[in-house]
């Protein structure tokens, strides 16, 4: 079984020559390489439809100028070999191929076509055109055959990664393929698990053909897919002689009376992922909404941040919430500083986060009726923000979507996770930036790219549990980075165990299931 460790198209190919480097033959890793491909382009006919005229299934192959064309070579020939209709069509001229691609080229025996734009797919293709390393639009006859396969609606087999894709980010800044199937070599690739590339890649295998695994732990891989095996053992299991006092106190901020949900499933969050108790606190109109509506969760009526800083000098309270339904303000942002100042553990969400972005105004109280009014005095800055994070031990912990993201962080260049990485680096907070390919990054550089989310966990609400399952871990002890990780995999997990339907309320009521499954080892 392949490791968790996503390299990019530069640590792939150091691998490689590493790999050469200690005396296996670049042939012999483009053979197997090729030997993949042709395997699974063979399982993807099996699953088809039989042909109505009963012939031999079609197999156009697309190579490309370099090494990934030589596999393409290969996986031709072994197919042909297996009794299969093979076309090749080469983008460029096989008297320019180069090194292992050039020999793969001289033992294909058939006819090498000129690939041009008008393409007949056959029945399935093959893209070997580029790999994961090509990071600039795909132009010219490439381009146009990525225009006809796409259009041809045929099964397509892509190796290491559909052309036009950048294997190390998973943008495409042109044409790509539009893959059924991706085999993939060694390692995924960030672009195998980041949006776009994961929807344009199909299902994705990967290959071992023979690179060992203490060449991949050598480089250092700093980013990795979001799996149990890489937190489990720092996760909070409940121990034979423990209770509740030791197993933390979550603070959960609420927002005013006629916002009060969102904190109701962040407390519900972090009580049922193990917490040992859960306040929720808030203005007097607040808790007697919450009091109303919760049972194990405890509620306390708080006058303000004076009092909200007082009860944090009690050590016990150990982990705070803030943000879910707090309103977009300064008076929102002085509230956050009033925790940070805290030596509590912080989770900050939606609110929390945007109350700091540059058009948020500090709010003046007219005739007592609580308006903003326009061209009132700035409230605290981002920059303020991330220095008092950085000023404190405790950990924090933000969790916010691409456009609170964009509101906080401005416009950070580059792929999502190098974002991301960007972001911790810059706040001093671990950062999880959500959507259905969470990245979760550390200021010291690590980063996890989640990938277990279902379509359905989109709703209202859902973020708001997440935000009380990454609290609940930190009240219990479990390291920053970690936590994170652990909340965003179990978040996603609930949600596919669940099913379509799913609302906010039903993440915290299937986690038990799931937890079940990760303590009996049935899920890693």
């Amino acid at each position: 079984m392949p490791g968790d460790e996503l390299l990019t198209a530069e640590q792939m190919a150091q691998a490689d020559r590493l790999t050469i480097a200690s005396g296996v033959s670049g042939l012999t890793l483009m053979e197997k390489a090729g030997l993949a491909v042709a395997d699974a382009a063979a399982s993807l006919l099996d699953d088809q439809p039989k042909r109505a005229d009963g012939g031999i299934a079609r197999i156009l192959v697309l190579c490309g100028p370099g090494n990934n064309g030589g596999d393409g070579f290969v996986a031709a020939r072994l197919l042909r070999e297996r009794g299969y209709g093979v076309r090749l069509a080469l983008l460029g001229d096989k008297a320019a191929l180069k090194g292992d691609a050039a020999e793969m080229a001289r033992r294909w025996q058939g006819e090498v076509e000129p690939l041009t734009g008008a393409v007949a797919a056959g029945d399935l293709v093959i893209d070997a055109m580029f790999g994961a390393g090509l990071s600039r639009p795909l132009e010219g006859a490439a381009a146009d055959a990525v225009a006809a396969v796409n259009a041809a609606r045929v099964p397509v087999v892509a190796v290491d990664v559909p052309s036009g894709l950048d294997g190390s980010t998973g943008l495409a800044a042109g044409p790509v393929i539009q893959a059924a199937r991706t085999v993939t070599f060694c390692r995924l690739k960030p672009g195998h698990v980041l949006l776009p590339g994961r929807r344009l890649c199909g299902e994705v295998t990967v290959a071992d053909i023979g690179i060992p695994a203490n060449i991949v732990e050598g480089l250092k891989i700093a980013t990795s897919l979001n799996r149990p095996r890489q937190w489990l053992e720092a996760f909070p299991w409940p121990r034979l002689d423990g209770h509740k006092y030791k197993r933390g106190h979550a603070i959960v901020v609420s927002g005013p009376a006629e916002a009060t949900g969102a904190a109701r499933l962040g407390a519900r969050g972090a009580l049922r992922i193990g917490a040992g108790l859960v306040t929720l606190v808030g203005t007097a109109g607040a808790t007697a909404v919450n009091a109303t509506q919760v049972t194990a969760i405890m509620v306390r009526a708080l006058g303000g941040n004076r009092a909200l800083a007082e009860l944090l000098t009690d050590r016990r309270f150990n982990a705070v919430l803030i943000g879910p339904g707090a309103g977009v303000s300064a008076a929102t942002a002085e509230t956050v500083l009033t925790v940070l100042a805290s030596e509590a553990a912080a989770v900050l969400d939606a609110d929390a986060l945007t109350s700091f972005s540059e058009d948020v105004e500090r709010p003046v109280r007219a005739a007592g009726m609580g308006f903003v009014l326009r061209g009132a005095e700035p409230g605290p800055t981002a920059e303020r923000f991330f220095e008092t994070i950085k000023g404190r031990a405790a950990p924090v912990v933000l969790t916010p979507h691409e456009g609170e993201f964009a509101r906080l962080f401005g416009k950070l260049e580059g792929c999502k996770l190098t974002r991301a990485r960007r972001a911790a680096e810059i706040s001093g907070a671990v950062v999880v930036l959500k959507g259905a390919d969470t990245v979760i990054a550390a200021p010291d550089g690590r980063a996890a790219v989640n990938d277990n989310a279902p379509a359905w966990l989109a709703t209202a609400g859902a973020g708001d549990v997440l935000g009380g399952f990454v609290t609940g871990l930190l009240a219990q002890g479990m390291p920053a980075f970690d936590a994170a990780c652990a909340a965003v995999w179990l978040h996603g997990e609930c949600a596919s165990t669940f099913g379509p339907g799913l609302i906010a309320e039903d993440l915290p009521e299937t986690l038990p299931e799931v937890l079940l499954r990760l303590m009996t080892g049935r899920d890693s």
